[in-house]
């Protein structure tokens, strides 16, 4: 069997008398997508945190390629070939989109590679008419697009998304999740999002998070039925943490 792309054992972390993320354990595969959902103050956003490198764990481990990170901090993650999309674009309004693409490329290949390698992004992200704009003038989505391209343009190995449907218009959310399932073709992906109808687009497998701690892991057709997490969800289900 392929060895799993990244690996949790017991991670945890405690702010004061608070444990935030308790004892969770993932296995992800090569190639999956996973997504993370669970209500507000569920630990979701605290967990990719760790992951990142945003946070170090107060117990537990994290492991990648069967290299254990525990502890690296977010630069160091990201050198290993994990792709990060913060909630918030990281980008820079004065540079055009092929900039990006480009600068991100280049860390890795020679300049003439790089300039193709931003050239089969744009096509990709869909953005090819807008390559010489600077990202500044682009709407929300088609920012949100444009980092997603430009961690892509990076050739992670895992790429972690933070809300990647945030702010986003209907026929956005409907782009995005297909973006997503196109570069899940080629990349292993954990996307941690609340929005339920973005999560119906895209998931196969979910893992459901309720107070720090893994609630329940299923299919996405099996956690819509799930009379639990439906209860979480609508507040019947104990106090959030």
């Amino acid at each position: 069997m392929t060895p799993p792309v990244l690996e949790t054992h017991g991670l945890s972390i405690r702010f004061g008398g608070v444990e935030a993320v308790r004892d969770v354990n993932l296995c992800l595969a090569e190639r999956e997508l996973r997504c993370l959902i669970g209500p507000n103050g569920a630990g979701k956003s605290t967990l990719f945190k760790l992951l990142t490198g945003q946070l170090q764990p107060t117990a537990g481990r994290i492991v990648f390629r069967g290299q254990d990170i525990t502890g690296h901090h977010t630069h160091a993650i990201a050198r290993r070939g994990i792709g990060i999309k913060t909630q918030v674009p990281n980008l820079f309004d004065g540079l055009t989109v092929r900039e990006h693409l480009w600068i991100s490329a280049r860390r890795t290949n020679p300049a003439r590679r790089a300039r193709e390698i931003a050239d089969e992004i744009l096509e990709r992200i869909r953005l090819t008419g807008l390559a010489d704009s600077a990202v500044g003038r682009l709407a929300h989505g088609q920012r949100q697009w444009v980092e997603l391209g430009t961690v892509l343009a990076g050739n992670p190995l895992l790429i972690l998304l933070d809300e990647p449907a945030a702010g986003m218009t209907h026929d956005e959310v409907a782009r995005t999740a297909e973006l997503v399932r196109d570069i899940n073709q080629t990349h292993a992906l954990i996307v941690v999002e609340h929005d339920m109808q973005f999560v119906r687009m895209i998931a196969r497998t979910v893992t459901v998070m309720h107070q720090g701690a893994v609630l329940v892991e299923d299919t996405m057709a099996r956690i819509l039925t799930n009379r639990t997490v439906r209860d979480i969800y609508l507040g019947k289900h104990g106090g959030g943490a």
